[in-house]
């Protein structure tokens, strides 16, 4: 009879330990304490030679700013910059994004120059603080007359 008694105190004590220390996870993961996504940085890649140097997804104006650096050597034409849904491959913007700064056509990016992308006319962005993730589509014709199109990626916190 003792012998059932100190194996039931043992498995009572360690059950109590085990089960607060269960509660206290949950408790963590509830309020997203646990949340690697949290924690991730911001970043923003698209293909060796074209950089993305800042970047921003605001929420109230539904728009995402992309700032490009051309670093391929040369001029490239009809360059077009598309967000899509990464899980679907739908656009996020209804329109490709345009060039606002640095091109010298609409859509001529010169080499070595900072150019600045953007669109207003984006959903499914999300509320502010929340997480933002999508594919980059970059699509240009090269100094040879070459259609190119490079996907990369931007994951940030909607602002």
């Amino acid at each position: 009879m003792k012998r059932g008694q100190a194996a039931m105190e043992f498995l009572m004590t360690y059950g109590w330990a085990i089960l607060v220390v269960l509660v206290a996870i949950s408790a963590l993961a509830y309020f997203g304490a646990l949340s690697p996504g949290r924690f991730l940085p911001a970043s923003c890649t698209i293909t060796p030679g074209i950089s993305c140097e800042d970047f921003v997804v605001a929420e109230d104006a539904t728009s995402i700013t992309l700032t490009l650096r051309n670093g391929m050597g040369d001029d490239l034409d009809a360059v077009t910059v598309t967000i899509t849904d990464p899980d679907g491959g739908t656009a996020v913007c209804t329109s490709s994004l345009t060039c606002t700064d640095g091109c010298t056509d609409t859509d001529t990016m010169p080499d070595g120059i900072l150019t600045t992308w953007g669109a207003t006319d984006c959903t499914g962005i999300g509320a502010t603080g929340s997480k933002f993730k999508g594919d980059v589509v970059f699509g240009y014709t090269g100094a040879g007359g070459l259609d190119h199109t490079k996907t990369g990626s931007i994951t940030t916190q909607v602002e």
